[in-house]
């Protein structure tokens, strides 16, 4: 026997999370059945749950405008400078470094 549950989320974030799943080659009924699998299995959530803290640094925190248009003047310099790397290059350099 299948038991059913149903979860009210935002439009927008299931949204996201279909396209995301679908990226990922399933769905999201599937994903949230991977981690009801994957908690049980750990015997509490698959991950690390953490208590956000602005003393540390997240790369998803929101910047605000001016943290965003410093950072594209420090990229713009290093441009110009000949400080960067071109795309598929970062990319094969990751690929190698990480095997993917």
């Amino acid at each position: 026997m299948a038991s059913t549950i149903q979860v009210r989320v935002d439009d927008e974030l299931k949204r996201k999370s279909d396209i995301l799943f679908k990226d990922l080659g399933t769905d999201t009924t599937s994903a949230i059945r991977m981690f009801l699998t994957q908690a049980v299995a750990n015997n509490g959530f698959p991950f690390e749950i953490k208590k956000n803290s602005r003393a540390e640094y997240s790369p998803y925190d929101t910047m605000t405008e001016e943290e965003m248009l410093a950072k594209l003047k420090r990229s713009r310099e290093h441009c110009e400078t000949g400080r960067y790397c071109e795309a598929d290059k970062a990319v094969s350099d990751l690929r190698g470094k990480y095997g993917l």
